[in-house]
């Protein structure tokens, strides 16, 4: 079967499976991501906390990004997204059995969205190492695009779902149901055959690798040009998100349901988005495209603060998520096309150093606001 431009890499067999598999898990990680900002809303009713937990989740990313980085280049890929979603599956399966037997607190979500980004600190950089694996260099614009639709496909169904379950039975359920959905992409992973295999070891010893992949983006200007512009957008735009639910309730008066629909709405500008990227094709996404998404979704964030109306509010984080995959997926296009093979992980590591990694201090500074 020969596929248009744009899905080339579903002719993949094992990026058709991972893409699957990934479908079902990422709407049960959006269902939790919902029910985790409620709970922590009841139990507190402090933004301060709900950003303090944001900077728990990803304060693993800033710490250890280099080191995993390094790992991801040294070891079978497939076997490693194994074991991180196997832990972030009992991640899961912890917060549902605290949240339905009634004894959850506030510092037990602290810990576990701790334990959380120390699993994803590993699985980011493997995860997008390993697309490249699946596909080859040719077709990853076109893996990056359809990962992107499928991660924001979940981020419309997830938080649409999780605000009905959470309004009708409680939080409980989302996390449950987020634990049960790591089985997909877990036999999705033992299906493929591709085993992202290391790179060919030499004597250069892990704090040698380290350095040289600092180097080799330091000295790469536009590797260098593209970390800076996600480092500028993630650390004072994306972690609006902290104060999504806060809108909802104080400023919209909405409930968990209105929550999850404003989720959603993030979530169907972001689908535009990456459909949108699929018909660009297999090229580099031109710096002034990166650019303009980044103004973009500035604005809209910035209009949002004004916003007093629902649907306005939904349209204008509609044109926030649309804006942000362009620029974010465009940017992991740029990065992965650049990297060589023997680099990749450590780029990429480098990638979620700022794109995650610098979300503990926004969403700390944008819950104290």
């Amino acid at each position: 079967m020969r596929w248009p431009a744009g899905l080339r890499a579903l002719g993949h067999r094992d990026y058709r499976l991972f893409w699957a598999g990934q479908l079902v898990s990422l709407v049960g990680t959006w269902m939790q991501t919902v029910g985790q900002s409620w709970l922590v809303l009841e139990l507190t009713n402090s933004p301060l906390r709900l950003g303090l937990i944001g900077t728990l989740q990803y304060a693993p990313m800033l710490a250890f990004s280099f080191v995993t980085g390094a790992l991801v280049d040294r070891v079978r890929k497939r076997r490693l997204i194994l074991g991180t979603q196997a832990a972030l599956m009992c991640q899961a399966f912890a917060l549902s059995a605290l949240a339905w037997g009634g004894h959850v607190q506030y510092w037990h979500v602290a810990v576990l969205a701790t334990l959380y980004g120390l699993a994803q600190t590993l699985d980011m950089p493997a995860r997008q190492a390993f697309i490249a694996d699946l596909v080859g260099r040719a077709d990853i614009m076109s893996a990056i695009a359809l990962n992107s639709t499928v991660f924001n496909g979940a981020r419309v169904i997830g938080p649409a779902v999780a605000g009905l379950l959470v309004a009708r039975y409680g939080v409980a359920v989302a996390f449950f149901l987020n634990g049960v959905s790591f089985v997909a992409v877990m036999i999705a992973l033992l299906l493929v055959r591709t085993e992202g295999a290391p790179r060919p070891r030499d004597a250069s010893t892990m704090l040698e690798e380290i350095a040289a992949g600092a180097r080799y983006a330091s000295t790469t200007p536009v590797i260098s040009l593209v970390l800076g512009l996600i480092l500028a957008v993630s650390l004072f735009v994306i972690n609006f998100n902290t104060l999504v639910p806060l809108i909802a309730r104080d400023v919209l008066h909405e409930g968990a349901h209105g929550f999850g629909l404003l989720m959603a709405s993030l979530g169907i500008g972001a689908v535009v988005g990456a459909l949108a990227l699929t018909l660009v094709g297999p090229a580099r996404p031109a710096v002034s495209v990166l650019i303009t998404g980044a103004l973009v979704v500035s604005a809209a964030t910035l209009a949002l603060a004004a916003v007093r109306s629902f649907w306005l509010a939904a349209t204008t984080l509609l044109i926030v998520g649309c804006a942000q995959i362009v620029f974010t997926a465009g940017c992991n296009t740029t990065l992965q096309l650049t990297a060589p093979d023997r680099m990749r992980g450590r780029i990429m590591s480098l990638y979620a150093l700022v794109f995650v990694g610098a979300s503990p201090f926004g969403s700390f500074f944008v819950g104290s606001v």
